[in-house]
């Protein structure tokens, strides 16, 4: 029988209400490792708490009740950005924005409460260090799950604290879920430490910082852009949510961005290649926008624009993004295929339509249809080929293994608008700040309001422009880092570790359980 020294012994004495008091702390404190505050350390301490009350809760429904609280918290304060889109038309959707941030909270904690309620179920009381094993490798592969579970929503790992650390190089070996492998290792390490001595745990954080140096030697030493690289214009017209559909405001935003295209270059010298503008920044149809795209393509002078556009694929229509040439004839066009669920469109949308309810970012009516898949954009001499992520997609890790060959950069356009000023779109950019790491590929980024920003190979941010500010950034382009191992390999050895983990220490616990 373990007799672990005060602290636990100090938990074991509170009430069940008191843990999850507790919990709910413990998870909150997680959140604060995410951006914009990055207090990463908070982070592991949180989800070493976290994973120390579910492991010393006295029943299995009591571990997963303890679980599902603490992490309902974690996701309420990380996701509490949520809302926001609710209160863009306040009269019609004001009222959905608590019950959304409850249940979307809610029901990502589940994927925290079922390894907590299975850890305690499958191991016994005495077996106390094999649980908090147990418990860490099944949260996980529950964690992995839910990046592809209902069409998936990879955001807010408990790894992505480590996006604003040194840790962000591991990227490149395991992605997000090395990542997430790192956090909760260590916060389990931590907690089972706690159980022995408050010394210990100490010494976790000092093997923490060594490993972090340790990544910081190993990581990729990105290359000084070419002084011949391509420059890349990125056009930021801050357009707020609820005036952007304005009919009054939508040729101010368009001239706007007209305006910006057509700025003096930043760079002395070097006028641009490529001019982005983000996403749905097209005020017309794009089948229909001949003199909007002659507009555009007069402001870019010799350069090549891609801008976000809507489009109609039959009679539904597509959030698309648009390669116009120097004249603004159309020259090649990719559709978002990964949607944002009650946002472009809505599930069971017949029934749900009868109630009046439509996906939050629907501009044209029926919802937007999804296109064929990941694609690549051929841009062709120095520019080279490029990956395109619409908004949401690059919270995604896996598409970019599905094109046919390796792009020389990532192009994500977005309308963080929706998402207000205080986190959403801080944490939104350091998905693609991950999404950079991994690959060893830069990633170029244009937002509506912000945050646009050019991202190198490793991850770092090497030029942006703050939120909530119109501008544009000339860059030139950074270059693309060797293959990293995580690009070679994928989610699948992590996932395959984590399972075998998972049942190496449920066995383990069951039979030292019986001796």
């Amino acid at each position: 029988m373990i007799h672990p020294p005060a602290i636990a012994e100090w938990i074991e004495a509170r009430t069940y209400r008191e843990r999850l008091t507790l919990s709910a702390l413990s998870g909150a404190i997680a959140a604060l490792g995410l951006a914009p505050f990055n207090l990463w350390v908070f982070g592991w301490v949180g989800f070493a708490g976290l994973l120390l009350l579910a492991s010393l809760a006295t029943t299995a429904r009591r571990a997963a009740w303890i679980a599902w609280f603490g992490a309902t918290t974690y996701f309420a304060v990380a996701l509490h950005w949520i809302v926001e889109p609710f209160f863009v038309d306040a009269a019609r959707h004001g009222w959905m924005a608590p019950f959304a941030l409850f249940f979307m909270a809610g029901g990502l904690a589940l994927f925290w409460a079922l390894p907590a309620y299975l850890a305690r179920r499958l191991l016994p009381q005495d077996a106390l260090g094999w649980r908090l094993a147990a418990l860490t490798g099944l949260v996980l592969l529950s964690e992995a799950a839910r990046g592809v579970v209902l069409t998936g929503f990879p955001w807010a790992f408990p790894g992505h604290i480590l996006i604003g650390s040194p840790f962000l190089s591991a990227a490149q070996f395991g992605g997000g879920l090395g990542l997430n492998l790192i956090v909760l290792g260590f916060a389990a390490l931590m907690a089972g430490l706690v159980l022995r001595s408050l010394g210990w745990a100490v010494l976790s954080l000092a093997v923490a910082a060594g490993l972090s140096v340790a990544l910081i030697a190993v990581a990729p030493t990105p290359s000084v852009p070419d002084p011949d690289a391509p420059v890349i214009r990125l056009v930021q017209p801050n357009a707020p949510q609820h005036l952007k559909w304005r009919r009054d405001m939508i040729p101010i935003f368009f001239q706007r961005g007209l305006a910006l295209t057509a700025a003096a270059p930043e760079i002395e010298g070097r006028t641009p290649d490529l001019v982005i503008w983000p996403e749905t920044s097209l005020p017309q149809i794009l089948d229909r926008s001949d003199v909007a795209r002659a507009e555009i393509a007069g402001a870019a002078g010799a350069a090549r624009v891609i801008v976000g556009a809507q489009r109609f694929e039959g009679v539904r229509p597509v959030n698309a993004m648009a390669l116009l040439d120097a004249e603004g004839r159309i020259e090649a066009v990719y559709d978002k295929h990964h949607l944002v669920p009650f946002g472009e469109y809505l599930p069971y949308a017949e029934t749900l339509s009868r109630w009046g309810l439509r996906g939050l970012a629907e501009v044209l009516p029926g919802g937007y249809v999804p296109g064929p898949g990941p694609d690549l954009i051929e841009l062709g001499g120095a520019l080279g080929t490029a990956f395109p992520m619409i908004c949401y997609e690059a919270i995604f890790p896996g598409y970019i293994r599905q094109v046919a060959t390796r792009p020389d950069w990532m192009l994500h356009i977005t309308n963080d608008a929706w998402f207000g000023t205080l986190s959403g779109p801080y944490q939104h950019l350091a998905l693609a700040q991950l999404r950079a790491a991994e690959q060893g590929l830069p990633l170029l980024r244009a937002a509506n309001t912000g945050i646009s920003a050019v991202i190198d190979g490793r991850g770092r941010v090497v030029a942006a422009l703050p939120l909530g500010e119109g501008g544009v950034l000339d860059a030139a382009l950074p270059p693309a880092l060797p293959p990293t191992f995580y690009a070679r390999t994928g989610d699948l050895p992590l996932v395959a570790l984590f399972l075998l983990g998972s049942l190496a220490a449920i066995v383990a616990g069951r039979r030292s359980a019986r001796h």
